[in-house]
């Protein structure tokens, strides 16, 4: 979120130059504070040049941008430390995918930067981001879907067809009395439900790592117009489009963490992606 006027009057309140421990301003005030006690006067010029003071500063293009920029500076590193946080609980190959590919969108800025390119950057900040977003939010969704296979039995599943199997075999018998045929096809019911569920899951991990690949390919494609478009905005055009055929996906995965959960950081929209960050992650 970009700063508002008064955000730029408080840090304009407690600006100090580099090099000096305490802020111009404080010494104003308590220069004119001190004077104010042997005339009250002071009180009055001092507040009026405070105010001159605070809006010539607050509303300097300078100031401001410096201001925008440690904002932006401080969110980006939050974000991180939260994003660090939710990388490390995945498994250790999905956390090198996730940071190689983090590192390959973060590069399609630095060429950029490098090449004295600045129109539309920020664009596409935002759009790798958002790319780099859902790429770990399908690692996180098939982490979740594995874990709960797992915790259900690795096997389980060939096992439960071959008790369903069994199953109908048995109803197969005319000579099986009422109950037990009932009790029978009740097992066999719930067994059919579980066994469908798991092929559920597995097409769905199939499809999340149709689409982890898919990310990974697109990111490659955006890199190589990187270095060959001319024009900044045709590889903007292409971020967009890209996050814009995703939208489905998007909305697929938050489906699927409702049903098997997720973090609360991963409710969350990220910033745009900096070179600066880039270089700090680096």
């Amino acid at each position: 979120m970009k700063p508002v006027f008064r955000d730029y009057v408080r840090a304009a309140f407690g600006a100090r130059p580099i090099g000096m421990p305490i802020p111009p301003n404080w010494i104003g005030l308590g220069i004119f504070g001190l004077l104010g006690v042997l005339n009250p006067g002071f009180w009055i010029i001092g507040a009026a040049l405070e105010l001159g003071y605070l809006g010539a500063l607050a509303t300097h293009p300078r100031f401001q941008r410096l201001i925008a920029a440690e904002r932006q500076y401080e969110v980006q590193r939050q974000w991180q430390s939260r994003l660090d946080g939710i990388v490390t609980q995945l498994e250790p190959e999905d956390q090198r995918r996730y940071r190689l590919l983090a590192k390959r969108c973060q590069s399609i800025l630095e060429q950029q930067l490098r090449a004295e390119v600045s129109p539309g950057l920020e664009a596409q900040g935002e759009g790798l981001g958002r790319l780099a977003w859902i790429y770990l939010r399908l690692l996180w969704t098939r982490r979740s879907i594995e874990r709960i296979l797992r915790e259900a039995g690795g096997d389980e599943g060939a096992r439960l067809e071959e008790r369903l199997t069994n199953l109908q075999e048995k109803l197969k018998d005319a000579g099986i009395g009422d109950d037990l045929r009932k009790s029978l096809t009740g097992q066999a019911e719930i067994l059919q439900q579980r066994v469908a569920k798991r092929r559920e899951a597995r097409d769905k991990l199939a499809f999340l790592e149709s689409e982890l690949t898919r990310i990974e390919e697109q990111v490659e494609l955006i890199r190589e117009q990187a270095v060959l478009a001319a024009d900044p905005e045709t590889v903007s055009q292409r971020i967009d489009q890209i996050t814009t055929t995703l939208g489905g996906t998007t909305q697929w995965i938050q489906e699927q963490q409702k049903i098997y959960g997720a973090v609360e950081d991963l409710l969350i929209e990220p910033p745009p992606m900096t070179a600066a960050a880039t270089r700090e992650s680096q």
